[in-house]
């Protein structure tokens, strides 16, 4: 049998094979191969993956024109003169689109160019009836950024902080959309998407593997929903990945990088890159070559496909966009006194409406409240989860770390178990609230907290309180009533009760549960357990 393959994430020194490689495998004529740890440094590879980041912005209109912005409209009925090329157009910039693509450079540690301009990339597609694209290739908006993300591996889901250079973000328009009909033999053009306003997120070659750049798209995906300057929603296209992959031995120069396009899931990603990286692996082994092309993603089989060769460097004709001026913002320093405030972009003034970002809450909320740092992902990741924790801690003197268990354990399971959003929950924070003082005063055990949970996850409109009263659940308060039920319970288990006398206090517990039978779980386990120990003693 040949020798496994050998591939080693650069930064975190883990293999092929711990986190989404473990079902990718590699065929070299008869032999099944997979990418492992071990076998020596002259086997071991590197991964090295940077990340080419398509947002669409969050705006109502397009980037250049007033045509309206909507998912899934009828085909054609969102375009423009200027969207369909007509002669004599000329583009007028988004405002709101600067300011979205100046927040999220802000978010992401980058410096704002206070000139920036525009330039034509020309390539001739259907789908791109002027016959070139409007972006910032050569002076973008923001440039010098980073993004913190963190790495979650191994059983005990164990979060390892990691860092992505930005290299810049660029201010863009979105191409139409070709529809490939086959029955018909011929495409069709939908323009709808045409002009619509994109950031392109550059970011460095600084990962190594499927999992880092999973992990760094979700991250960017949840800034960017924070900021609210893209919905980032992949399955509709808000959020498109192409990723460049190359393998070289340690201490070697990159090797000749593979680009990976339009891919528009963050699992899909992961196991794009995975899969790119033991076809290059294997290649390389096998004394080939890689190419220098651009691939696509098929989901069904797991593969990467060559769609074309890279290696004749297609001559864009990048050229200054003669119909803008360039695009200039201002700070508090440089804005001109004559000018009105409303008609300007002001880094400082957007500096200003920087909500709290995700990585700052994780840590607000674990200084705050004494959660573990793996919970404030959880309520981070998940959309409202956060105000929903807070809202119930508001309401309650519940120790938070009970607080969590509930919404973790219980309410997000249940929701997920559904397909529910937080916003979909059946169960509000003040519900909750009103029920987790009911356990905490001991007016209610555990197991019946469990029962009114149930009944108010059903959603009839009751309130904990009179899903107790209607069922009968809380706590027996009557010391007395109690201590008749434990002395009828000790009469009836007289072999129970030598044991005890003997010596054997654990089966104790077995008398315990006997009274839980008899109250339906109305009893509170230690005063139970105090009222036995009294009398057996």
């Amino acid at each position: 049998m040949a020798p496994p393959l050998r591939a080693v994430c650069a930064w975190c020194g883990s293999a092929p094979g711990n986190g989404t490689l473990n079902r990718l495998t590699f065929l070299r004529g008869s032999s099944r191969l997979a990418a492992g740890r071990d076998g020596g440094s002259k086997r071991k590879w590197l991964g090295v993956v940077g990340l080419e980041i398509h947002a669409q912005l969050c705006s109502n209109s397009k980037l250049f024109s007033g045509s309206w912005v909507q998912f899934s409209a009828p085909p054609n009925s969102l375009v423009s003169f200027l969207d369909a090329s007509l002669p004599g157009t000329l583009p007028v910039l988004n405002k709101r689109s600067v300011e979205a693509a100046v927040m999220t450079g802000l978010a992401l540690n980058c410096t704002i160019n206070k000139k920036s301009k525009f330039d034509r990339k020309h390539y001739f597609y259907a789908d791109l009836p002027v016959g070139y694209q409007i972006t910032q290739q050569r002076c973008p908006i923001a440039i010098s950024g980073s993004l913190a993300y963190s790495l979650c591996v191994g059983k005990n889901r164990n979060h390892i902080p990691k860092l992505a250079r930005i290299k810049q973000i660029q201010l863009e328009q979105d191409s139409g959309k070709s529809l490939h009909d086959d029955a018909r033999t011929q495409t069709l053009i939908d323009l709808n998407r045409a002009g619509v306003g994109l950031m392109e997120i550059v970011m460095e070659p600084d990962m190594c593997c499927g999992d880092e750049a999973a992990a760094a798209v979700r991250e960017l995906q949840l800034i960017l929903q924070t900021l609210g300057t893209s919905h980032g929603n992949m399955a509709e296209g808000q959020l498109r990945v192409d990723a460049n992959i190359s393998v070289h031995r340690p201490g070697e120069p990159y090797g000749v990088r593979a680009e990976v396009k339009n891919i528009n899931s963050a699992r899909f990603l992961a196991r794009a890159i995975d899969y790119e990286i033991l076809r290059q692996i294997g290649v390389l082994e096998n004394g080939g070559e890689i190419v220098n092309e651009t691939r696509a993603f098929d989901y069904k089989t797991g593969q990467t496909i060559s769609m074309r060769d890279k290696e004749g460097k297609q001559d864009y004709r990048f050229m200054p966009e003669p119909n803008l001026p360039p695009l200039v913002i201002y700070d508090n320093e440089t804005i001109p006194s004559n000018m009105n405030p409303q008609q300007v972009v002001n880094i400082d003034h957007i500096r200003e409406l920087l909500p709290e970002l995700p990585n700052d809450k994780r840590k607000r909320l674990v200084e705050k409240y004494g959660i573990l740092s793996e919970h404030s992902f959880t309520l981070v990741n998940e959309d409202g989860l956060v105000q929903f924790f807070e809202t119930v801690i508001e309401q309650t003197q519940v120790n938070p770390t009970k607080v969590i268990g509930w919404i973790i354990n219980d309410l997000l399971a249940l929701l997920k178990q559904n397909n529910l959003r937080v916003n979909q929950s059946s169960i509000s924070p003040s519900a909750l609230s009103e029920l987790l003082n009911l356990l905490e005063t001991g007016f209610i055990s555990s197991s019946a907290a469990k029962q009114v949970f149930a009944e108010l996850w059903k959603g009839e409109g009751k309130t904990a309180i009179q899903i107790v009263e209607q069922k009968e659940l809380g706590l027996i308060q009557d010391h007395k009533k109690l201590e008749q039920i434990c002395q009828s319970v000790i009469e009836g288990h007289p072999a129970e009760v030598s044991e005890i006398q003997l010596g054997n206090w654990r089966v104790l517990n077995k008398l315990i549960g006997q009274v839980q039978r008899v109250t339906r779980g109305r009893a509170a386990p230690t005063l139970v357990k105090a009222i036995l120990e009294k009398k057996l003693s």
